[in-house]
């Protein structure tokens, strides 16, 4: 068989990625508009809880050190009996203390406390890193842990095409001969050709920024981000060994105790305390109450554990964990706006001994560059410029979906989705197999995804031929 003409051959590639960049941006297009326009509102998600629930974060400043601990934690149980579970030190003069709290009903509160006077302001459903019950689901649909393990592994598909069709977009908008110049400016005023105008414009200025997102989100997945961490840790460039010399640990992951740690920490187990000889005594910090009983030992711990941590640097706006049995664990644990000083601290519970403290500075390279990505990604590291720039990345995303859309919209034959043909004589260039099988192999998801489109492909197409020949 004789080689196909080189410009045939271009032809025929440029068809095909188009093709490809035509099938998967609609398969993707609901997973990228529900991470655009849930990433978009979580970017403001301290402006919207202070907003929302200014009655509750915001006190009245004064020049007097704030109430010990226990006090502010015993007000909290008083009013809302259960056990103490958390407790947030006011970051600021002006800002109410936290003290999150599981009640008899199973259900986990936060009471909002002014430090000042111990008076308790009121509560609301703990939403946990997300600070509030509205951002919470906000955060969850981020992620589609409403659907469980497959919402997350879909989302992450999703993530993994978004990285290819900026690619191949790129491609597509490049240019091919004199009349087929890549437009930087919308030159048509209606019709189609001024929604491809729009969707090549938009995409051209801001991919980048897409990739970014893309890449930068992809740690929290359950497949990519779990074989990433892996890889950082067997390297010696994520979370370093030598930190647990000596000490016992649990079967705790960092993640299952605290609201926000560093996502490199948060597969590490958690150490363990050390019972003293004869078993747990009556100063016991993690005894449970009885139900509808208010929990006053951990408390009176909590006074010495806030100054242990206070004395060893770690900055404001840390939570401490309470233990959950006897052999728990005092964690403090911090995620500022700057995060060269994020900062874990495990104690324990009976001695107050730090059995583990580690912060940026104290982890390999992959371990410290993904931790800056994900503060980017998230809209604290450089600001309000941070939230803005990456709120226009997530407004191109919506015009993308809906520009694309409505592309496909008014070309496709009436009754047929109006996929983009390819010569039946076409066979696969290699350079095109060889990207395809490294983009699945690099991400794993679209590479099986990219399996059940080719399965889908051909069986369109053996479909066809039989009713060809029938």
């Amino acid at each position: 068989m004789t080689a196909p003409h080189p410009r045939a051959a271009r032809a025929a590639l440029y068809r095909a990625i188009w093709r490809w960049h035509f099938i998967a941006g609609l398969i993707v297009l609901p997973f990228v508009l529900i991470l655009a326009i849930t990433g978009g509102i979580y970017l403001f998600k301290d402006e919207i809880n202070n907003a929302a629930h200014s009655d509750l974060r915001f006190v009245e400043a004064q020049d007097t050190a704030p109430r010990p601990p226990s006090e502010i934690t015993t007000a909290a149980l008083v009013a809302h009996p259960g056990s103490l579970k958390a407790y947030t030190p006011a970051p600021m003069p002006d800002r109410s203390a936290e003290v999150d709290i599981l009640g008899p009903d199973g259900l986990r509160n936060t009471v909002y406390v002014d430090p000042h006077d111990a008076r308790v302001l009121g509560t609301l459903w703990d939403g946990g890193a997300a600070g509030s019950p509205t951002m919470y689901v906000v955060r969850k649909l981020h992620s589609l842990e409403y659907v469980g393990w497959f919402g997350n592994r879909l989302i992450e598909a999703a993530a993994g095409w978004m990285v290819l069709l900026v690619g191949t977009g790129v491609y597509l908008w490049l240019p091919r001969g004199r009349k087929n110049i890549g437009t930087t400016r919308i030159k048509a005023t209606r019709g189609r050709p001024w929604w491809r105008d729009l969707h090549a414009v938009t995409g051209i200025y801001t991919g980048i920024f897409i990739l970014f997102l893309a890449m930068t989100g992809l740690p929290w997945s359950g497949v990519w981000g779990a074989k990433f961490y892996d890889t950082a840790y067997a390297l010696g460039l994520g979370m370093p060994d030598g930190y647990w010399s000596g000490v016992p640990l649990s079967t705790v992951p960092t993640e299952a105790v605290v609201d926000r740690a560093p996502w490199i920490m948060e597969r590490q187990p958690v150490p363990a305390s050390a019972p003293p000889e004869g078993g747990a005594h009556a100063g016991h910090a993690a005894a449970e109450p009885a139900a509808g009983a208010v929990q006053t030992v951990a408390p009176r711990m909590l006074d010495t554990v806030v100054a242990r941590v206070e004395e060893l640097g770690i900055v404001p706006g840390y939570a401490v964990t309470i233990p959950g049995d006897p052999t728990g664990v005092f964690t403090a644990s911090v995620y500022p706006d700057d995060i060269t000083h994020e900062r874990v601290i495990h104690l324990d519970q009976y001695s107050g001994e730090v059995l583990y403290d580690a912060g940026l500075e104290d982890l390999g390279t992959l371990g410290r560059w993904a931790e800056w990505g994900i503060s980017v990604h998230m809209g604290q590291e450089w600001g309000l410029l941070n939230q803005l720039v990456l709120l226009a990345a997530c407004l191109a995303m919506v015009g993308l979906c809906i520009s694309g859309a409505t592309m496909w919209w008014k070309r496709r034959p009436s009754g047929a989705l109006g996929v983009p043909t390819v010569p039946t004589d076409w066979r696969i260039p290699r350079t095109l197999l060889v990207l395809a099988v490294l983009a699945g192999f690099f991400f794993p998801l679209v590479g099986l995804s990219m399996l059940v489109l080719v399965a889908g492909e051909l069986a369109a197409h053996l479909y066809r031929r039989r009713l060809r020949s029938a």
